[in-house]
């Protein structure tokens, strides 16, 4: 078993991997074209909720709710069962998909001022991002059907097309960006539209592996179908329950609107950086362990199901803190190598890197949430992430007042925290409830990792120097900030080889 999830977990991340790289691409011509000022906080707050939306449905909430229902099908139901069973479900969450962006177009002047209340001092700022969610608004419907396809491929084992799928969004916002962009009256309007098309491209691009399986849709509404209605009572709690993190993201952005000009988008360019571990570990584990952990409880195997957690969770300590690590040490060699280019200065980099090192904190965290909620909701116990959900918002809420101190960076901070509360109430309750029973060997595994992490650490902290990079041209930053990643990896992995620690411990695990 381990074996064939960690070589299903290597392909989904190396998929991602190209997508993350794209999306670096995307944010380094953004800051390079665009800069930081009114219109780019304005395009941030109009793309949060569209990419709220795709992190929402695309990386792991409608999986949620969607694929322990279509396991308990694909166990005991027949090939036409199951075939209804996806058309009705389709044409369901379509039908409340349009009404749900018909709606949020009309209502677009009050999500704005809910979202950032601290724009309605700037009205041309307002009005700007007004126009920019109602042009991306429709992207929600392309998204969660874009996920629901993904799913069903996933559940088939079929990874590569979903997880190369959201590349396409990065493609259509990097020609939008340097195509359409010079040629818009208001230049920043073309990455909205780069939205609107990307959910267009991605769509059509599942199509053709889902005709593949026989599975292509024929939308049919099921709102009195038994399968079809436990889906949509599910989807609300699951929802909440994997997207505690991003509506904290969303909450961090309402209150970074009224603090300085510059803060919402220094706050979106740390997340992104964040994001990249993030979804090549946390995204990757998250998707292939879902299905697996369904299947286990449908065939009622609660060894395994241990066992695959077990796995995952071993694999989140392992790669996830020095990932954090590495964030923290290199916080502005990143964002400069990357980002400081014409409209994007040196200040820029300074307050980006307080951002970033708060949000890195938490990264441990925002992964283990991937694999642990699948713990809950492939057994359809979708109550319990959600209250621990509640309690960690409400944590974080609190934490917020280190915004005092802190300014944008304590928002980011107070997140980290949050999500930390909330990954230990989720292994907590794991633990006593006996559903996840660790295999031996942690303690030992646990030390080697925290040793590594530790060389790693001071290896950085000793050879960079966080000054060196700003007189550096593009070509000397990247040539530096390479060669310090690869002293931080190979002091890590020297130091887990050291140890004892072989790869094949982690394909053999269950």
């Amino acid at each position: 078993m381990g074996g064939q999830l960690f070589k299903s977990t290597v392909l989904v991340s190396g998929m991602t991997l190209v997508s993350r790289i794209l999306g670096f691409v995307r944010d380094m011509l953004i800051a390079r074209i665009f800069g930081v000022d009114l219109a780019t906080d304005a395009f941030f707050v109009a793309f949060k909720i569209p990419n709220f939306l795709r992190r929402l449905f695309a990386e792991g909430a409608f999986a949620h709710a969607f694929v322990p229902i279509l396991a308990d099908y694909q166990r005991q139901c027949s090939k036409t069962a199951l075939k209804q069973f996806v058309d009705k479900t389709a044409g369901t969450l379509t039908a409340i998909l349009i009404l749900m962006t018909l709606l949020g177009i009309v209502a677009a002047p009050v999500l704005i001022w809910l979202l950032a209340p601290g724009f309605a001092w700037q009205g041309t700022q307002h009005a700007l991002a007004v126009l920019l969610l109602q042009i991306t608004l429709p992207y929600l419907v392309f998204i969660a059907l874009v996920a629901f396809a993904g799913s069903l491929l996933n559940a088939h084992g079929q990874f590569i097309v979903p997880a190369i799928t959201p590349a396409f969004l990065n493609i259509c916002m990097i020609i939008a960006a340097t195509g359409l962009a010079p040629i818009m009256p208001q230049p920043i309007t073309a990455l909205a539209w780069g939205v609107f098309a990307a959910g267009v491209v991605q769509l059509l691009f599942q199509i053709p592996a889902l005709m593949r399986l026989g599975l292509m849709p024929r939308l049919r509404l099921g709102f009195h179908d038994p399968g079809v209605m436990r889906v949509i009572n599910q989807m609300l709690p699951a929802i909440f329950s994997v997207s505690v993190t991003q509506i904290n993201l969303l909450l961090d952005t309402l209150i970074a609107s009224f603090l300085a000009v510059g803060s919402v988008s220094w706050l979106y360019y740390s997340d992104r950086l964040v994001e990249f571990p993030l979804g090549i570990l946390g995204l990757a584990l998250g998707t292939v362990i879902l299905p697996n952990l369904a299947k286990n409880h449908a065939a009622e195997d609660p060894a395994n199901f241990s066992n695959a957690l077990d796995w995952g969770l071993r694999l989140v300590l392992l790669a996830g803190l020095p990932a954090s690590i590495g964030l923290i040490a290199l916080a502005e060699p990143l964002l400069s190598t990357l980002f400081q280019y014409h409209e994007f200065g040196v200040e820029d980099v300074h307050f980006a890197a307080q951002s970033l090192r708060a949000y890195a904190v938490g990264l441990p965290a925002y992964i283990l949430i991937k694999v642990l909620v699948p713990g809950f909701t492939a057994r359809r116990d979708m109550k319990t992430p959600v209250r621990y959900g509640i309690y960690a918002m409400a944590a974080s809420l609190a934490l917020n007042a280190l915004v005092l101190p802190l300014a944008h960076a304590g928002l980011a901070l107070a997140t980290s925290l949050g999500a930390l509360f909330n990954a230990l109430l989720l292994l907590k309750k794991l633990l006593q409830d006996r559903i996840f029973m660790p295999t031996s060997g942690w303690p030992l595994f646990f030390m080697r990792v925290i040793l590594a992490s530790f060389a790693m650490l001071l290896s950085l902290y000793y050879l960079v120097d966080a000054q060196w990079w700003i007189p550096w041209g593009a070509g000397e930053r990247a040539i530096h900030l390479l060669k310090w990643v690869s002293i931080g990896i190979a002091v890590y992995l020297g130091t887990l080889a050291l140890t004892g620690l072989r790869l094949r411990h982690l394909a053999l695990i269950g």
